[in-house]
């Protein structure tokens, strides 16, 4: 089985040693995707649902490269800066995903790649 980049101009290009996502047989592991839109290289706004909605726009036009969508998601992780917006980030999350969700990981940090509030990565099955 061999490892197969995925990469699309929809989501902010990779800035090391990383891809935006690989895909291992019928598995896709998205990278974190913090709430850069990729037309500006700004973030997308100053709120967690603003931030937080980015993310997730990156990780669907991943996935969508990849050739599936949210749908086949089975586990995200989230990474918030303040544990205080998990529920305003939660909100925007749930407009994201339907029955049965991905299982989930959400943990405070204590800082993210140029202060964002939050970054979500995915591991996604076709």
């Amino acid at each position: 089985m061999r490892n197969t980049a995925v990469t699309t101009s929809k989501a902010p290009a990779a800035i090391g040693p990383y891809s935006q996502a690989i895909q291992a047989g019928n598995t896709i592991y998205v990278s974190g995707q913090l709430p850069i839109d990729p037309a500006t290289g700004a973030f997308a706004g100053d709120t967690i649902e603003e931030q937080t909605r980015q993310s997730l726009l990156n990780i669907q036009n991943i996935l969508a490269e990849a050739g599936t969508d949210m749908r086949s998601v089975v586990k995200t992780t989230v990474l918030l800066s303040d544990i205080a917006n998990f529920g305003a980030m939660n909100e925007v999350y749930a407009q994201f995903f339907e029955a049965p969700f991905p299982a989930r990981a959400a943990f405070q940090v204590a800082c993210l790649p140029k202060n964002a509030l939050v970054e979500i990565e995915c591991i996604a099955v076709k």
